[in-house]
């Protein structure tokens, strides 16, 4: 009865209605972290952008398609969750947000991303897995302190060169796409940590025995003909992950709950409130 009453109460923007789907905001949460999510909101009231002190502000799973213009005042925000929600495209005042270090964008409807979005240079964690995208969003090669990527479950075919230049960039996670040929620019990226290309359409993988950084390597799903070769203590989740590198032979695909387990060993960064695909 209580999610009827809200669904209803959302349609109606009136202040008094937006104050029972928020409750009372008058005074700067103590730790500087207001969750609004799960409200059924479909606009953020401007009274939640007084506090210019926020650092975590969490939208998750709520009917947001935009933000107020007011967002960008929340100089001091570090942490944004937008996943599960209806954006089409990112609200420019995103991108102003200087100190911004971890954005949620993950199941909305995003099929492209600002030029703005190269201003946030502190900018080390974005999710965008679950939306619409076709091709990679070029902007993300310009953000120079990029450590965490999620791209799963989109439309992606390939990677551009200009990723390489992300010399931070540490795991990189893109199952679910369109991938038909492992990147090669990922060959060049001997930094990487995590590499997963689950889920694509992959028939053949290169050695990646020279990437010194790789941790693990997720290859699952992918009607490929051989294994990745890696370096001694590297974690390959997929077919033939426990064969030695010359003897592909046998199933040896890994258990979903496995895959989770070391996914969390080398990842330890905050989550969104609401998680999105179980393997990621």
């Amino acid at each position: 009865m209580g999610n009827a009453v809200r669904g209803a109460v959302a349609f109606v923007p009136s202040e008094r209605c937006q104050r029972y789907l928020v409750g009372d905001l008058r005074e700067m949460p103590p730790d500087r972290t207001l969750d609004l999510s799960g409200r059924q909101l479909r606009r953020l009231p401007v009274a939640a952008c007084v506090f210019h002190e926020l650092v975590k502000l969490y939208l998750s799973d709520n009917n947001l398609s935009t933000l107020p213009a007011e967002v960008q005042g929340l100089k001091k925000l570090q942490l944004l969750a937008l996943d599960f929600n209806c954006f089409e495209e990112l609200p420019a005042a995103v991108c102003r947000l200087p100190q911004l270090s971890i954005l949620y964008l993950g199941n909305n409807k995003l099929y492209s991303l600002p030029g703005e979005l190269s201003q946030l240079k502190e900018l080390n964690t974005l999710w965008l897995e679950t939306n619409c995208f076709t091709v990679f969003p070029q902007v993300v090669c310009e953000l120079p302190n990029l450590k965490t990527l999620h791209l799963g479950y989109n439309q992606i075919e390939s990677l551009p060169t200009e990723l390489r230049l992300l010399e931070e960039l540490r795991s990189i996670w893109l199952a679910g796409n369109q991938l038909a040929a492992f990147p090669s620019v990922l060959l060049e990226m001997h930094f990487l940590a995590v590499i997963d290309v689950d889920r694509n359409k992959i028939r053949h993988f290169p050695g990646l025995s020279h990437l010194q950084g790789l941790k693990l390597v997720i290859y699952d799903h992918n009607p490929c003909v051989n294994p990745p070769v890696v370096g001694e203590g590297v974690r390959r989740v997929g077919r033939w992950a426990d064969s030695p590198d010359d003897v592909p032979e046998g199933d040896g695909s890994k258990a979903a709950g496995e895959t989770a387990a070391q996914v969390t060993e080398v990842q330890p960064e905050e989550e969104p409130s609401v998680r999105g695909q179980g393997t990621e």
